[in-house]
């Protein structure tokens, strides 16, 4: 079956090849974007199965030798087999990856939202380096990161940011970075040594289109105010901050970052269209997870998540039991071995989830 349905992926690819080269297609951007967009998929698929085909002709021709007489090929055959074996069994566990229903917002640009907690003044200042880790990360993987609102300390620390990330495959990296983070280490301003612990809540939304969320105009209500905090007297003068409620949800969202209150009605928009599109993922999440008898990967924004050890130089995620003693590295936006771990073990976890259901 699983043959049968990598032949059906192959011969659907070729098609999408010679669609992407006709006229008709090349003439209609909407329709070229798609069937791109559906080549593009399928076509990391397509290579590794080719590439097994490969290693099984290889493997096949090496077992033909093995039954025959010339005895330096025999050997030669014989040393070969085990390394073909294992790239094949490798290839096939990345092929059983690919099939997995693959996450529609995967390749979604994203909205994060930090927000201090528990600590007071260290939790803003927890907070900002959080954002900081985010920002450097996205900056290493070619990211672009804009902030569409914030709301800053004294200290240089923050009670709240949100920004968009922009890149490919941000909320496949990032999507399950949502929860609370603890951050333990002796705050500067602590003259007895003691240690504090402090909290910072983050969330990771794909961000939305407006064609993905149904929003009527009597729905909304925007308010008009004028900015505060540290904007400068030329923001305080004119009522360009802007508030959007969402009154069938409850939701609602402050922008007062730009001078323009177009600017800020624009960013509002954006955060407000992005919030209701997670409400519906989560809401679809809950009622799926009601069917499994495990759920891969809640999201939940008030489960502690992982913890931030600087007298220990130490970074533990509690959801997969995984600490690296690289502390400083980390904060500085070095995530990648800790984000491909916690991908892996959702991964592994989906796998199981696909194996349970399908043995019921």
């Amino acid at each position: 079956m699983l043959l049968e349905k990598l032949k059906d992926i192959e011969k659907k690819y070729n098609e999408l090849s010679e669609q992407l080269a006709s006229p008709e297609v090349l003439n209609n951007q909407k329709l070229y974007q798609q069937y791109a967009k559906e080549h593009s998929t399928l076509g990391e698929i397509v290579e590794v199965f080719q590439e097994t085909q490969k290693i099984e002709s290889e493997l096949a021709g090496n077992r033909e030798l093995l039954e025959g007489k010339d005895e330096e090929m025999r050997t030669l055959a014989k040393e070969e087999m085990g390394p073909l074996q294992k790239t094949l069994d490798e290839l096939n566990a990345k092929i059983t990856l690919l099939l997995l229903p693959k996450d529609p917002n995967d390749d979604k640009n994203i909205i994060i939202e930090i927000r201090a907690g528990a600590g007071g003044d260290e939790s803003a200042l927890f907070a900002a380096e959080l954002f900081r880790m985010y920002s450097r990360y996205g900056e290493e993987l070619g990211w672009k990161v804009e902030v569409l609102s914030s709301n800053p300390t004294g200290q240089g620390g923050i009670k709240e940011v949100i920004a968009e990330i922009i890149g490919k495959g941000a909320y496949s990296r990032l999507k399950f970075e949502s929860g609370v983070h603890r951050v333990q280490r002796v705050p500067e301003t602590e003259s007895s040594g003691r240690r504090h612990t402090s909290t910072a809540t983050v969330a990771v939304m794909p961000e939305a289109e407006e064609v993905e969320v149904d929003i009527k105009s009597d729905d909304l209500r925007i308010d008009t105010f004028r900015a505060g905090g540290h904007g400068g007297q030329s923001v305080n003068k004119i009522e360009s901050a802007v508030r959007i409620t969402h009154i069938p949800s409850g939701i609602v969202v402050n922008c007062q970052d730009e001078k323009s209150q177009h600017k800020n009605r624009q960013k509002a928009m954006k955060i407000l269209l992005t919030r209701l599109l997670d409400k519906e993922i989560r809401e679809k999440q809950a009622e799926e997870s009601a069917h499994r008898k495990s759920q891969v990967g809640t999201g939940d924004r008030s489960e502690k998540i992982r913890t931030y050890s600087f007298p220990q130089n130490r970074v533990t995620d509690h959801r997969i039991g995984l600490t690296l003693h690289k502390l400083e590295e980390i904060m500085d936006g070095d995530l990648k071995e800790l984000t491909d771990s916690i991908i892996g073990y959702f991964q592994a976890e989906a796998l199981k989830q696909a194996g349970e259901e399908a043995s019921s």
